[in-house]
């Protein structure tokens, strides 16, 4: 218990919860006001005013604490610093908000003010709202007085006791954040894995990663890199190998210098324990560094059991981005104080059951990690550094005769030495961790309900229940393998109405848009009349194993718009796009590639589409107008006259001729994959690189163009300088002349980079191309038509483009294949938005 001198500076835990203690009257509200946010403040007053409307409604005060108790667990569970005002003299009051604290795994301060009886009774008076008597301030100063004693064995961090008004008035607090939090600390990292003894290794290894070693004679005493990086020792420097004192020497000299970090392991912990003369079974290699600690003087012996002694159980580091701790720590102790939270962080989650050797079954918590955050770890020996999830393993049994490993960060970088001999018989053969590979995918926890998804590249995108659960249907039932499924593309907005005589859509609309935009050059490409593909495709059967972990022998997928499979078998199509795209894994430097694309014809996978709602009109209309019109001629002998009738019954077949004439354009016959081609027209990303972030589209048409086999369809394009008249005139007839070629029009985008506000791309399609879309009548109804809003379907195509940026950027930096999914579904689920399916 601290007693605070006058003019004090309490620290509390920036992270916790700070119960005010102290009789009505002594100043706590008052107080919490001073030195608080309103927001951070709990007050049992204000409880009850919320379940009785009277603050001072004594009957309400059970209902009042269950309130209470309610929003400081929801306030200690999101980690906020939050501050309980009551009077809390009672050690059974105090006693729930400790354990709640605990159950939170965050750290309790108390502060009591402690005055006069006679001040606070007079403070009482004086307040129109304090109907009771000064025998109540009384019997809560005697609980005071008693709790005093053994305030500091209820389970606070600290007691500060502020005694009278001076000491009240003059207080200062200041917020103390945990130990384990170095959010400011944004590396480079070098993390490194158990090393247990093996300082030839620890040194070979620094030297690799470019560091300098610094010695006293012989011996390695620190070390620090030219590069500015810091090391970060996931704990296990101890036991097992030949040289723990030289590991220690070599490890705390870099700690002392800030060159490095270092978080505790369970050797540390019970190393410490038996230099400090405990009983502790000597097994598992403590023998050995006792033996080796016998020669060592003492000052040395004292040094290193201060320094594993002072030892943390885990950091937070880089603002929350990465996390390190010896054992690996599930997200929700992240940052979090607590006796549960450190055993966690040294030994692991364990099943409670033993294997075969004897040794502790632990729970795989890292196949089911969801965090954002990277957690590196060590404690379980495997033979190869491997991703699970977003968290990391770096123990490779270096004493055991594996290799020491090293994880570089942010490069996400992994570095190994080999072992300079087996410095110790393992207990267990080092075998790799088993890894459920259907817990890496999407789970259903993972996307039922409505949520929001945090993106870089959309912001926060809510999905609410109901299409979420439209989007489970179609993932679930009707999704190709989810190893493949990295990406899915975004809806795309017409340009704005144009007001030219019988055009619905025109170029010159789409280049007054981006112009206003600040976009200076655009690409118009040809909109090939085909279905939306997106092909992931692998080179060899290898590659398709190192990078997708399917080792079926398939070397990839081409999927529609919704994440399902072209044909039943995509073998032949997948091998043929393969030895296609030859030329892009050779400049691109790459063993994978994921290519945005259309399958040509639409027929080969619209053709039931096209006979049951496009075939059936123009058929039907084709026979029922020339009746009508010879009905017509007929009424016309008989003296009638039906001109107006007749002439709308002309046009009405005219157009049903351009109607069945525009979607005939885009039938040809298919029979396996003769007939069938693909036209890719963006590289969507390869190895290392998110190339439809980072690229333009005139660099991806030009990396496209190396494409020669017949298989392939190239886009046909142009490039316009938008401050041109002429250009744009030039642009518009050739888009007229695709048009009346029977194309579908173009798709205009920003030819260079742009950020998130402009549209990705524009689509104009073709006058007679729209009766498809429209009906065969649409151009008498051109008024009426022009009359559309495109708010909602723009919104859309940002929203699905920056997920769809998300998931791409997501796989390509090995986040987990869940995160990249929940991007994905996200897409879907928003395809199930109300919007004219016409735009």
């Amino acid at each position: 218990m601290t007693d605070i001198p006058s003019g004090p500076q309490i620290a509390v835990p920036a992270m916790g919860l700070v119960i005010l203690v102290g009789v009505s009257g002594s100043g706590k509200s008052t107080f919490a006001r001073t030195h608080f946010k309103r927001t951070e403040v709990v007050s049992s007053d204000f409880c009850r005013g919320l379940v009785a409307d009277d603050e001072n409604d004594q009957s309400a005060t059970p209902d009042a604490f269950d309130v209470l108790h309610y929003i400081v667990g929801t306030r200690l569970r999101r980690g906020l610093l939050t501050v309980v005002d009551a009077t809390n003299v009672e050690q059974q009051a105090r006693a729930s908000l400790v354990k709640l604290a605990r159950s939170h795994d965050v750290l309790a301060d108390a502060i009591v003010l402690d005055v006069p009886e006679s001040l606070a009774a007079g403070r009482n008076k004086l307040r129109s709202d304090r109907a009771f008597g000064p025998h109540v301030v009384s019997r809560q100063l005697r609980d005071l007085k008693r709790s005093l004693r053994r305030m500091n064995k209820e389970g606070f961090r600290r007691v500060h006791v502020l005694r009278g008004t001076d000491q009240i008035e003059g207080a200062e607090i200041t917020r103390e954040r945990p130990w384990n939090d170095r959010k400011d600390a944004h590396g480079p990292f070098d993390i490194i894995g158990d090393i247990h003894g093996c300082a030839a290794e620890l040194r070979t290894l620094l030297a690799g990663l470019g560091w300098q070693i610094q010695y006293d004679g012989d011996t390695a005493v620190g070390a620090s890199h030219p590069g500015g990086r810091q090391a970060v020792f996931v704990g296990d420097l101890v036991d097992r190998g030949p040289d723990t004192p030289g590991v220690l020497r070599l490890v705390m000299g870099m700690v002392k210098a800030g060159d490095a970090l270092c978080v505790s392991g369970n050797h540390e912990a019970k190393l410490a324990r038996a230099l400090k003369g405990a009983q502790v079974t000597v097994s598992h290699g403590l023998a050995e560094s006792l033996a080796q600690f016998d020669s060592e003087p003492d000052d040395f012996r004292k040094a290193s059991l201060a320094f594993m002694d002072a030892l943390i159980s885990h950091y937070v580091l880089d603002d929350g981005k990465l996390v390190v701790a010896h054992a690996g720590l599930k997200e929700a102790y992240h940052g979090r104080s607590s006796g549960r939270v450190r055993s966690f962080a040294l030994y692991g989650d364990t099943t409670g059951e033993t294997d075969e050797y004897g040794l502790p079954v632990r729970y795989p918590w890292a196949q089911e990690y969801r965090g954002r955050a990277m957690v590196v770890y060590g404690h379980t020996p495997v033979p190869k550094a491997e991703w699970i999830n977003n968290t990391m393993c770096l123990d490779t049994g270096a004493v055991f005769g594996g290799s020491l490993t090293a994880l570089r960060y942010p490069e996400r970088e992994i570095v190994s030495v080999p072992a300079e001999q087996q410095w110790y018989e393992p207990t267990r053969p080092l075998a790799p961790a088993p890894v459920n590979r259907a817990q890496s995918v999407l789970t259903i926890d993972d996307v039922s309900g409505t949520r929001w998804v945090e993106t870089t590249y959309a912001g926060k995108v809510k999905i609410p229940d109901e299409n979420a659960a439209a989007a489970l249907e179609i993932m679930s039932r009707f999704a190709v393998d989810p190893r493949w499924l990295i990406y899915l593309p975004p809806t795309m907005s017409p340009a704005s109405a144009s007001k030219e005589d019988g055009f619905l859509e025109h170029l010159e609309q789409a280049f007054e848009e981006y112009a206003a935009w600040g976009v200076t050059r655009v690409v118009c490409e040809e909109k090939h009349m085909g279905s939306r593909a997106i092909a992931v495709i692998a080179k060899d059967r290898e590659a398709a194993e190192r990078r997708f972990e399917v080792g079926d022998g398939t070397t990839g997928t081409v999927y529609t718009r919704t994440g399902r499979p072209f044909f039943n078998d995509t073998t032949e199509l997948v091998d043929r796009l393969r030895a296609a795209a030859a030329p892009l894994f050779e400049s691109l430097e790459t063993d994978w590639l994921a290519l945005d694309c259309e399958l040509l014809p639409w027929s080969a996978k619209a053709i039931d589409l096209i006979k049951s709602q496009y075939a059936s009109v123009g058929a039907a209309a084709r026979h029922a107008l020339p009746e009508a019109l010879e009905s017509l001629a007929k009424a016309t002998a008989r003296g009638l006259d039906v001109t107006p009738l007749a002439a709308r019954a002309r046009q009405r077949l005219a157009n049903a001729v351009a109607f069945r004439d525009a979607y005939a354009a885009y039938c040809r016959p298919a029979h396996g994959l003769d007939g069938i081609t693909l036209a890719p027209f963006q590289i969507l990303a390869a190895e290392g690189r998110a190339l439809a972030l980072t690229e333009s589209h005139e660099w991806h048409l030009a990396e496209l163009a190396k494409l020669e086999d017949d298989f392939v369809t190239p886009t046909r394009h142009r490039l316009v300088d938008l401050s041109s008249e002429q250009a744009r005139a030039d642009a518009a007839n050739w888009w007229l002349e695709l048009a009346a070629a029977g194309g579908e029009g173009v798709v205009v985008k920003p030819a260079h980079l742009t950020d998130g506000r402009v549209q990705p791309a524009l689509k104009v399609r073709g006058r007679e191309y729209l009766r498809i879309i429209y009906g065969p009548d649409y151009t008498q109804s051109l008024d009426i038509l022009r009359d559309r809003h495109l708010g909602k379907k723009r919104q859309l195509a940002r929203r699905e483009h920056g997920l769809g940026l998300e998931a791409l950027t997501g796989f390509v930096e090995h986040a987990p294949l869940w995160k990249v999914h929940q991007s994905v579904f996200a897409v879907v689920a928003l395809e199930s938005e109300p919007v004219d399916p016409r735009l």
